[in-house]
């Protein structure tokens, strides 16, 4: 080997040393994803990192370029709701028709594969789309066929309607669900379809925490089972009832449901931590008021809804890198504006682990 390509050789470990301190330090004002120039390297621009040779090579990291998908918190999450949906229908005997089921997933992903013309530079997966569906066919109940084809099609078609700042404002399920119980006649919401039976809860539970743990979203849905039976806990303290009603809160399977499934929507909570604990006290608070002081029903997810608007204050007040999926749907990035993605190299790397 001759002088020169040694010292080419040597150049280039240097430099993929850096970039491994750069992605791995932490910064308060300038995240591994920033495209400053302290990040791209020493006397380098932009045009020079898009060219640089060592950003192929940092996206070959293993687990990242051999199985990219495998990274991806969706996938976990199309298995929950996939393992809880048969064990429902199969066991809680839901009153779901298997025309339902088909019809909903044909709605879902056709309009799904429609609203990329009007998203192009988003990621092109139907994975956010099957989960949609899955969540639809656990919640919403109807008497008749239409019902769900047309909240999966609204559902879907909220994410393109409905944003702020590059991030749909309303969880999709959530918005589909409020949006047939209001204008489709027929339709309703079950959460005693769950019953009380603690195996469920457990399962849901267990499950739950695989899927937030993956998405790092796991704070928003332990804060807000804090918040919600925490107040759960003084009104049973108050009206001197026994404590076995605020247990039987525990077992509830919609409730774990909502907690792990629902809220904890990396896509449509708050992107800081602080944001994301305020934005839970603000739906359990919502929820209390509205089936305990209120008497009215679908309380958690009438709360979801309305609380969504917050989501964009409580980004302004803890601004933070915004969630985002990857362009080939594997795995996930976090990114300081939807235009930075190509400062996102090795998503599945230290920036996927520093997750906030």
């Amino acid at each position: 080997m001759d002088a020169s390509s040694t010292a080419d050789a040597l150049a280039e470990v240097a430099v993929l040393a850096e970039a491994d301190a750069l992605a791995e330090a932490p910064d308060a004002h300038e995240g591994p994803n920033s495209c400053s120039p302290s990040h791209v390297g020493r006397g380098q621009g932009l045009g020079s990192w898009k060219r640089a040779p060592h950003a192929v090579k940092e996206q070959r990291l293993p687990g990242v370029a051999i199985l990219p998908a495998f990274s991806d918190p969706r996938l976990f999450q199309i298995f929950s709701l996939g393992i809880l949906l048969a064990a429902g229908a199969w066991f809680r005997d839901f009153s779901l028709r298997p025309a339902q089921v088909a019809l909903t997933f044909a709605a879902g992903l056709l309009t799904q594969a429609a609203c990329w013309r009007l998203t192009p530079s988003k990621p092109r997966t139907l994975r956010s789309a099957v989960i949609t569906c899955l969540s639809l066919t656990l919640l919403l109940r109807a008497d008749n066929l239409i019902a769900h084809p047309i909240a999966a099609a609204a559902a879907i078609y909220s994410k393109s309607l409905f944003r702020f700042r590059g991030k749909h404002l309303f969880n999709p399920a959530t918005f589909g669900v409020i949006f047939a119980i209001i204008l489709i006649p027929g339709t309703w919401v079950s959460p005693g379809q769950w019953g009380g039976d603690v195996a469920i809860a457990a399962w849901v539970v267990m499950l739950g925490v695989l899927v937030t743990n993956r998405a790092r979203r796991g704070d928003i849905s332990w804060t807000f089972l804090a918040f919600y039976l925490g107040a759960l806990a003084l009104r049973v303290e108050y009206l001197g009832q026994r404590w076995a009603v605020w247990a039987h809160q525990l077992e509830s399977g919609a409730l774990l449901l909502f907690a792990f499934f629902m809220i904890s929507d990396p896509m449509t909570g708050p992107n800081d931590r602080r944001g994301r604990i305020a934005h839970a006290a603000l739906v359990a608070a919502i929820a209390y008021a509205w089936q305990v002081g209120l008497y009215h029903t679908n309380g958690l997810i009438s709360a979801l809804f309305f609380a969504a608007p917050f989501v964009p204050l409580w980004d302004a007040i803890w601004p933070a890198r915004k969630f985002e999926w990857t362009q080939n749907g594997g795995g996930h990035v976090l990114s300081a504006n939807p235009d930075s993605r190509l400062c996102n190299v090795g998503a599945g790397g230290a920036d996927a682990r520093r997750a906030a």
